[in-house]
């Protein structure tokens, strides 16, 4: 299996839905999970920032993975955004190959 859970988090709700939904509308990911926000503290250009995120959880395949980038960097508004991509290697067979089959289309840039 070939299936990714790729991580992301952004600012806002509003961001987080239209990514959702533009990742699974041009075929690059089968699910989007849109999480509640959480609090995210890191190191930026010398200081400690906090601020408030909305995590992302993106089910898609290795093949699909550059898209999937492609896509993160495009819409978000941070100028380094998070992008971390997990190989996916146990799960409910039908589930990945669900996320599989449902990768596997004409993807829309």
């Amino acid at each position: 299996m070939s299936v990714l859970l790729v991580l992301t988090n952004v600012p806002d709700a509003m961001l987080a839905d239209r990514m959702a939904q533009a990742l699974v509308a041009q075929g690059c990911a089968a699910c989007v999970n849109v999480l509640a926000p959480c609090a995210s503290v890191y190191r930026w250009r010398g200081g400690v920032e906090r601020s408030a995120e909305i995590p992302l959880l993106i089910k898609t395949t290795q093949q699909h993975y550059a898209a999937v980038e492609s896509a993160i960097r495009k819409l978000h508004s941070y100028e380094l955004p998070e992008i971390i991509a997990v190989p996916v290697t146990q799960g409910l067979p039908a589930y990945l190959a669900w996320v599989e089959s449902e990768t596997t289309g004409q993807i829309q840039a």
